[in-house]
């Protein structure tokens, strides 16, 4: 199973415009099933995501990430946002995507899109731990040119 990881292309925009600070907002990790299609192009803000899933052991709107930070290595030209691993302990649900999102907004009509994971597959627990692992390099990663 290939696990990809992409930026919705409209998070830099959100960024710019002042609408994201990784490392002091709520940052949220939400679960979705294979019947959302992510979509990079027009994708900007949680109201367009559907398909959030549910489950025992899930709440909605997802999980927070801890330890959210964002640095920059001059000599790879990487800037690399990073947090906790997240997990979802006793639970009995199945997922296909994780959406990560700015909570700290009032409404989901304005809860920037940052990024998200294919799982390549559905994936379920029964009873047991969902975690997602991220990348040592970091949550979601930037090469500058």
């Amino acid at each position: 199973m290939a696990v990809t990881s992409k930026y919705y292309g409209k998070a830099f925009l959100s960024a710019f415009n002042k609408e994201i600070d990784w490392d002091t907002d709520t940052i949220k990790v939400m679960l979705c099933t294979s019947a959302y299609s992510p979509d990079q192009d027009t994708h900007q803000y949680k109201s367009s995501v559907t398909n959030e899933i549910t489950g025992t052991g899930y709440t909605a709107g997802g999980v927070t990430l801890t330890g959210a930070t964002a640095t920059y290595t001059g000599g790879t030209n990487v800037i690399a946002l990073d947090g906790g691993d997240v997990s979802w302990a006793g639970s009995t649900l199945t997922a296909r995507y994780a959406v990560v999102y700015d909570a700290t907004p009032g409404t989901d009509a304005t809860r920037p899109l940052i990024s998200y994971v294919d799982f390549g597959a559905d994936v379920s627990t029964t009873a047991g731990t969902l975690t997602i692992t991220w990348d040592a390099a970091g949550v979601a990663t930037v090469t500058v040119a």
